[in-house]
């Protein structure tokens, strides 16, 4: 029963280890300043519409 605890136990800290690194290792500091993510965003609407000739 100890042994079946451990093992749910360590695939419960690997998948959390798995989460948190595909979430937070890109990025050093976490999340993008707001201004940067106002201009990724300008950027892909900008670039989905077609231009007025």
């Amino acid at each position: 029963m100890t042994l079946l605890l451990l093992e749910a136990l360590g695939a419960l800290v690997l998948l959390v280890f798995i989460v948190w690194w595909t979430m937070f290792s890109g990025r050093k500091g976490g999340e993008l300043p707001e201004e940067v993510e106002r201009q990724k965003r300008e950027q892909r609407q900008g670039g989905d519409q077609p231009e007025d000739r």
